[in-house]
């Protein structure tokens, strides 16, 4: 049975990201990685969009940038200018091939397309097994979800991010190329948070992803006819659909570090790593990754890396007020971009806002709904 001081598992952002960094840093050259991964990385599966101020490690892949977003609702809308922050998007193929590629060029890692199916800790190793094979490893990274206790436990409760995506093309000159649409609410709710996401990739491409953060998810047909209707209500018409794209991010503040030890941490979705109340994930991955690899250099002890921040705390009030009433999402980010500057919004869901920061955010949101939450889960049954 070979043995491995790393093992990864699974090779979507979170582990290519570890991956990237392992190898990118001397320290670990003597360090035998295996990642692990059921399928071939070559497709354009996926799109990770995120900001950042100035330059960054992706800017070569960035497919498109922006500097201002739209944001639109009933009771709010405007285009806003988001610099120095920029909007970047990612197509998942151009990681791939970025990561692999840097991958190749080392010796001390290895991949293997293969199924996992078990890790499991045996005293101070743990075993890794594959639908084909098994390994020792000193150190597991897992980001693939393995056990549904998350869904099942009621603690914490669970909301999903869940969307179909069209990548559409037209003949004519039909986009503003200079702004994406963070979130238009300008589409019939339904009782829950629904919105759309436009990210135009020049004057004729575009995709256009009919999302919702809700409990139930919907038949592929009824996200499909939403973005129908909403071309047709932007007199989009002559168009034709290059490629589709479909996902589902749980969004909840379960608290997946339980389920670490001295030897198996669980990294990205799996791990966590998702902001719970949006569902944005790329950005956090990269600053857990890195912390993740520094961590590595003076600690062995996996269990104990990262920890509960005040952002935690915010994001489960949210989500047990959208859980409850979900209808008042539209409502409560009309709230959040009318009445704070863009960049302050920004460093809050990029988690680096200070207290001062957090207050004027947070007192610009209905009060009465969030202590009500705040006193279902101090004084409540969960």
């Amino acid at each position: 049975m070979q043995k491995y001081d790393y093992i990864i598992t699974g090779m979507g952002a979170s582990g290519l990201m570890l991956g990237y960094h392992l190898i990118s840093d001397p320290y670990f050259d003597q360090k035998q990685i295996l990642m692990i991964d059921k399928d071939v990385k070559d497709q354009n599966d996926r799109t990770w969009c995120f900001w950042e101020k100035g330059t960054g490690i992706w800017d070569e892949i960035t497919t498109k940038e922006w500097n201002n977003i739209y944001f639109g609702s009933d009771n709010f809308s405007k285009k806003i200018e988001i610099l120095p922050y920029h909007y970047k998007m990612i197509r998942s193929k151009d990681f791939y091939n970025f990561i692999l590629n840097e991958i190749e060029k080392k010796s001390n890692i290895k991949i293997v397309q293969e199924t996992l199916t078990s890790i499991n800790e045996e005293e101070n190793i743990v075993k890794v097994e594959t639908d084909q094979n098994s390994y020792l490893g000193s150190k597991v990274f897992n980001s693939i979800i393995l056990s549904p206790i998350f869904k099942e436990q009621k603690k914490y409760p669970v909301l999903n991010q869940h969307f179909v995506g069209w990548f559409i093309k037209t003949k004519e000159n039909s986009f503003d190329d200079e702004t994406a649409t963070f979130m238009d609410f300008k589409v019939a709710q339904k009782g829950n948070t629904r919105f759309m996401y436009v990210l135009p990739i020049s004057k004729t491409e575009a995709l256009f992803e009919y999302t919702l953060f809700s409990k139930e998810l919907l038949e592929k047909k009824e996200y499909e006819n939403e973005i129908e209707f909403y071309l047709k209500e932007k007199t989009i018409i002559n168009y034709e659909i290059t490629e589709k794209e479909r996902g589902c991010i749980p969004m909840t503040c379960f608290d997946f570090r339980k389920q670490n030890s001295k030897n198996i941490i669980h990294i990205g979705t799996a791990g966590g790593w998702t902001k719970p109340s949006t569902g944005f994930t790329f950005s956090l991955t990269l600053k857990n990754t890195r912390k993740l690899t520094k961590y590595l250099k003076k600690n062995t002890d996996l269990s104990k890396f990262g920890k509960r921040t005040k952002f935690w705390y915010y994001d489960l009030l949210f989500i047990d007020l959208l859980y409850k009433k979900n209808y008042l999402g539209a409502y409560l980010f009309s709230r959040l971009f009318e009445k704070n500057k863009i960049t302050e919004i920004l460093k809050f869901l990029d988690e680096e806002s200070s207290v001062l920061d957090d207050v004027r955010i947070t007192t610009s949101l209905p009060a009465g709904n969030f202590l009500k939450a705040l006193w279902n889960r101090v004084f409540g049954k969960h």
